[in-house]
């Protein structure tokens, strides 16, 4: 599965149990609320299992105050649906004060895992995600 927009994109791989999304541009409220529903839409195939995601946040730019809260809301809901494994990549300290608030928001602080760039994620997913479907339980180092 793919869906793409402006404001972001994303693809499932089911068969590895881990949703990708690439985020761009500054957001207001209304982009936040489309990206959580249609991350919801996209996830789906996934839910009922563990489940991970890899959120690429290198061309996001710091947002609007109000997005916080519902960015945050989406880590809960990710968190309560089945994701044990949550990777931000991003590079620019501005944004990473930001998202440490949506961290703190959703409840997730102290388990989400960032990185400065995709090859580092992706290395870290490669090395400690065995959550395959069909493969039993998923058995990460580090969960979300």
């Amino acid at each position: 599965m793919n869906a793409w927009s402006l404001e972001f994109s994303f693809r499932v791989d089911v068969e590895s149990a881990v949703i990708y999304a690439k985020v761009h541009g500054m957001w207001k409220a209304d982009t936040a609320r489309s990206y959580m529903e249609e991350f919801k839409n996209e996830v789906t195939p996934l839910l009922g299992k563990p489940w991970a995601k890899l959120i690429d946040l290198t061309n996001w730019r710091t947002s609007y105050p109000e997005v916080n809260a519902i960015i945050g809301k989406h880590m809960a809901w990710s968190l309560q649906n089945g994701c044990v494994l949550s990777i931000y990549v991003l590079n620019n300290p501005s944004t990473f004060r930001q998202l440490n608030q949506m961290f703190s928001k959703g409840g997730i602080k102290e388990v989400a895992l960032t990185f400065r760039t995709m090859a580092e994620a992706e290395k870290h997913i490669k090395e400690n995600w065995t959550g395959r479907q069909g493969a039993g339980p998923a058995q990460p180092r580090d969960v979300c």
